[in-house]
């Protein structure tokens, strides 16, 4: 009698504990994919109050590392994983799948008081590899350019590198900051700095048109402007449907998710 009372109990407490799981969406990762996971869980919880819905933004890295070890349900990601990343996650039973909710376009950002209007993508790497070191060296004032990155651990930083740096090296000089939004902040402040951050964050600062082109809704979705990416969420396994899982992954194709993409900067998948 004992142990049939033990197993019911066992059962309950696996049903509520499967119950709760359903009932709450951890998400961690990119501080770009961040304002639309935010948007994202705000909408959903307000549609249906008994789920809880966390969204943490510690950067692309850490967001894969946390699906990999089962920390998150949700990867939120501004590149793609990295085959060693894949690699890991397959060790650990973990399978990737991968879901493009939005467009962006890496945005080269400086001081609303800088007269430079555009750069070819040649002299932006010249810039961030130290060769140009002065404004004036590009038409603009006699001064010194403040070099502003991402963090190393960022997505942005690494398809920065990877669409801008073409294996070149980042000069000794620049500052690294932890987000967008610090990135956005130093510029906002500094006459003499240059930064890179998603569409969404450019508020307050001035945009530069790479090789002839600026970013916009079209120029990313048409992938013309050279700086354009997709932004990822990845999930451990297909989510089955009828799931709050699958259902706030849907908000990326449902109108009122492209809407609120849109609202955040960026491009809507269509």
């Amino acid at each position: 009698m004992k142990k049939i009372v033990a197993c019911i109990v066992i059962a309950c407490i696996a049903a509520v504990t499967a119950a709760c799981a359903q009932d709450k969406i951890v998400i961690e990762g990119s501080t770009t994919v961040g304002p639309i996971a935010k948007a994202f869980a705000e909408y959903y919880m307000k549609k249906n109050p008994g789920v809880n819905i966390t969204v943490s933004e510690s950067g692309s890295g850490n967001g894969a590392k946390a699906l990999i070890n089962a920390a998150c349900d949700i990867a939120t990601m501004s590149r793609a994983m990295k085959k060693s990343e894949i690699t890991a996650a397959e060790a650990a039973g973990v399978l990737t799948i991968e879901h493009v909710v939005a467009h962006d376009g890496l945005a080269i950002v400086v001081h609303m008081s800088n007269p430079i209007h555009g750069l070819k993508l040649d002299q932006l790497r010249n810039i961030y590899k130290g060769s140009i070191r002065n404004w004036r060296e590009l038409g603009g004032p006699d001064k010194p350019i403040v070099l502003v990155s991402r963090d190393t651990n960022s997505g942005t930083y690494e398809t920065f590198e990877s669409l801008v740096m073409k294996g070149e090296k980042i000069a000794g000089s620049a500052e690294y900051v932890g987000s967008n939004g610090a990135v956005r902040q130093r510029v906002l402040s500094t006459e003499g700095a240059i930064g890179y951050v998603g569409l969404g964050f450019t508020e307050g600062l001035k945009v530069v048109v790479i090789n002839g082109i600026e970013p916009s809704a079209e120029t990313v979705r048409n992938k013309s402007y050279p700086l354009s990416r997709p932004l990822y969420m990845y999930t451990n396994g297909r989510p089955k449907p009828g799931t709050h899982l699958a259902a706030f992954l849907g908000l990326s194709q449902h109108p009122d998710g492209i809407k609120m993409i849109e609202d955040c900067g960026f491009v809507g998948v269509k």
